[in-house]
């Protein structure tokens, strides 16, 4: 079946240090996600992700039913990008990478997720009619909360 990709770019007027210092807390993950999605983090965290770290969640993404969710920072290469692995939760692949480049007056964040859904051909339904909007709509919200958090660049 297949693996879906999301990729999107996003400037905000702040160093990569502030960026960095912002993303690399996984603290933050909360503030940037919907409220609709009853996001919690279990685990407890340390102030910055590292390699090998596992952080446990749960969230609502349907129907308000609560699935866990494992990830793990596979990599982190300061302030440059670091990528994080779903473990166990509602994907069947999940692989997130972000990366924070320095460009005239401030920062170039880029997101690229590549996931697969379980449930073969149901899967592939499923994408089609929601989980396509939903990840995408999870971003967009997120975009829009950091130009609130950072200001958005004129």
């Amino acid at each position: 079946m297949a693996i879906y990709q999301l990729k999107q770019k996003q400037f905000l007027p702040i160093s990569v240090e502030e960026a960095w210092d912002f993303f690399s807390s996984p603290r933050n993950l909360k503030t940037i996600t919907p409220d609709h999605l009853g996001f919690e983090i279990l685990s407890e965290l340390g102030e910055k992700v590292y390699a090998g770290q596992l952080i446990q969640y749960k969230v609502r993404p349907l129907l308000g039913i609560p699935l866990h969710w494992v990830t793990e920072i596979t990599y982190v290469n300061e302030p440059s990008y670091f990528v994080d692995e779903q473990r166990f939760g509602p994907y069947a692949f999940w692989h997130h990478k972000h990366f924070f480049k320095a460009v005239e007056g401030g920062v170039e964040m880029e997101d690229i997720v590549d996931y697969k859904l379980p449930l073969g051909v149901l899967g592939s339904i499923a994408h089609a009619l929601f989980v396509k909007r939903q990840v995408a709509d999870i971003f967009k919200y997120r975009n829009a909360k950091l130009d609130e958090l950072f200001g958005k660049a004129s």
